[in-house]
C-alpha cells in the first residue's frame, strides 16, 4: 500500500473515536495488552512521562519534550488527536514518524491488526510504543488520549505521572460528575510512583490523595509550589513572557513562551514542578527548562493554542473546546482591543451544546460551519440552537467559506476567532 492507502485503512477499517465518536471507545485494555504482548513490550526500554487531564495536556506534553530535547535527550512525543497530519502524534525529537514506517508497520503487521481487530487509537499507541524502542529514545512522553484508567496509553509504568485538571468533557464516557471522571483519570496513577497534579480542585483534591495514598505514590500539587505570572503584552507572533517562583521563595526567573494563551500559566507551573519531582534522576538545568518552553513550537511542532494565524485583522485559533477551556478562551478575548468580534465556530455532533453555547459573547458576528469529518455537527443545527442562546450570524458549509466571509466582513481594527472544535482549527491552520 501507499502511505495514503494506508491512512485510508486505518480509518475505514478500524474504529476511530475521532470520525465515529463513542463507538470506537473501548471500555477495557484487552486489545491493548494482547498487543504488547505481541510487541514484546516496547515501552518497557525507555523511560516515560505520562500526561492526562481535561485541559493542557497537549501543550504540558509537548512542553516537557521540548525541555528534554534541549537537556540532550532523545525524545519520543505521543500525543492525539493530529490536527492536519497522522504523523503529527508520534514524533522523535519533534521529527514526525516517516511515511514509510507508518506503511510499513501497517505492512508487516496486518495479520495481528486483522486477528485482534483494534480501534484506530490502540493500534496507533501500539505504533508510537514500538517505533519508540526502534528508535532508541531515552524518554517518550505519552498523552493519554480518553480519560486515564482505561486509556489505551495507560500500560506504561512512567518515571512520574501528570493530570494537569479536571473538567467537563467526554462526560457520557467517564462520568456525569466531576468526581467520576476525577477517579478515571487517576488511574493513570501508579504504585510507589511520583504523580503531579497540576491544578488543585476542591472536587478533585481528596480523590487524588486519596488514590496517592493507596498506590504509595508521592503527589505533587504544582500550583501549591510554584507560582506563575504572565505579561499582559502579546506579541505579534502570540508570544508572551512570563514569571515563575518556587515557592516560598521570592525571587522570579524569567522566560518567554510562544504560547500566549492565559492557561499557559497552570501548565507552566505543571512542567516546571515536574522538572522538580524527575531532577534525581535527569539533570535537567534551568537553561534546558527555559530553553525548551521558549522553543516549544519549534521543537515539536506545537499549533492550535492560541495561535495568531493572521494580524490584519488579528486572526487567532485555539482548540479549546470544553467549558473550562472556553472560559479561559472567551475571558482572554475580552481583554484584546478590537472594533468588531468576528467568531467562526463549528463542533462535532455529539458537543453537549448546552453546557459551552452559554459561554459565547452574545456581542459578535457568528459564523456557523462544519469541518470535513462524519461527526461535525451540521451548521444549520448549531445555527438554530446557537440563536436559543442569542447568537446571532449566519451559516457556511465548509470552514473555509466561513473564514473567507469573515475576513470580507471584518475591518482591520476586527478580531476574528476561530475555534469550537480541533477539527475547525485543523482546517485553518497551513
Amino acid at each position: 500500500m501507499t502511505y495514503n492507502e494506508t491512512i485510508e485503512f486505518l480509518y475505514s477499517q478500524l474504529p476511530a473515536y475521532h470520525r465515529i465518536g463513542k463507538a470506537a471507545y473501548k471500555n477495557n485494555l484487552d486489545n491493548t495488552r494482547t498487543l504488547d504482548d505481541y510487541f514484546n513490550h516496547p515501552h518497557t526500554k525507555y523511560r516515560t512521562i505520562h500526561v492526562a487531564g481535561t485541559n493542557g495536556k497537549g501543550s504540558v506534553s509537548h512542553m516537557i519534550a521540548s525541555v528534554l530535547q534541549e537537556a540532550g535527550f532523545k525524545t519520543g512525543l505521543y500525543t492525539s488527536p493530529h490536527l492536519r497530519d497522522f504523523r503529527e502524534r508520534i514524533r522523535v525529537n519533534g521529527e514526525m514518524i516517516p511515511k514509510r514506517d507508518v506503511t510499513g508497520f501497517i505492512r508487516k503487521h496486518k495479520s495481528i491488526i486483522q486477528s485482534v481487530n483494534p480501534s484506530f487509537f490502540e493500534m496507533t499507541v501500539a505504533m508510537a510504543f514500538d517505533h519508540f524502542a526502534k528508535e532508541e529514545v531515552d524518554y517518550a512522553v505519552i498523552e493519554t488520549g480518553l480519560g486515564g484508567r482505561l486509556d489505551s496509553t495507560n500500560i506504561i509504568d512512567p518515571v512520574v505521572s501528570v493530570i494537569t485538571n479536571i473538567g467537563h468533557d467526554h462526560m457520557d464516557l467517564l462520568g456525569n460528575s466531576i468526581e467520576e471522571i476525577t477517579y478515571e483519570k487517576a488511574g493513570i496513577i501508579k504504585k510507589n510512583s511520583i504523580t503531579v497534579i497540576g491544578e488543585t480542585q476542591y472536587e478533585t483534591r481528596n480523590i487524588f490523595l486519596s488514590k496517592a495514598a493507596k498506590t504509595g505514590s508521592e503527589i505533587f500539587f504544582a500550583d501549591n509550589n510554584f507560582h506563575c505570572r504572565l505579561d499582559d503584552a502579546i506579541s505579534t507572533t502570540g508570544g508572551r513572557h512570563f514569571f515563575i517562583r518556587e515557592l516560598p521563595r521570592i525571587e522570579e526567573i524569567k522566560g518567554l513562551i510562544p504560547l500566549g494563551g492565559d492557561y499557559q500559566l497552570k501548565n507552566l507551573q505543571t512542567v516546571f514542578q515536574v522538572f522538580r519531582c524527575i531532577e534525581g534522576s535527569a539533570k535537567i538545568d534551568m537553561t534546558s527548562q527555559l530553553e525548551g518552553i521558549r522553543k516549544v513550537v519549534i521543537n515539536t511542532g506545537l499549533r492550535g493554542r492560541w495561535q495568531v494565524i493572521n494580524t490584519d485583522p488579528l486572526t487567532i485559533c485555539d482548540t479549546g473546546h470544553n467549558k473550562e477551556g472556553l472560559i479561559y478562551v472567551f475571558r482572554q478575548i475580552s481583554k484584546i482591543p478590537s472594533t468588531g468580534l468576528h467568531i467562526v465556530i463549528g463542533f462535532v455532533a455529539d458537543k453537549d451544546l448546552d453546557l459551552v453555547l452559554p459561554l459565547f459573547p452574545k456581542k459578535a458576528e457568528y459564523y456557523f460551519t462544519r469541518a470535513s469529518i462524519l461527526r461535525a455537527l451540521d451548521e444549520k443545527v448549531l445555527m438554530a440552537r446557537a440563536s436559543e442562546y442569542g447568537l446571532k450570524g449566519s451559516c457556511y458549509p465548509s470552514v473555509s467559506k466561513a473564514l473567507n466571509a469573515a475576513k470580507r466582513q471584518a475591518s482591520l481594527s476586527d478580531l476574528i476567532f476561530i475555534g469550537g472544535s480541533n477539527f475547525v482549527v485543523a482546517e485553518v491552520i497551513k
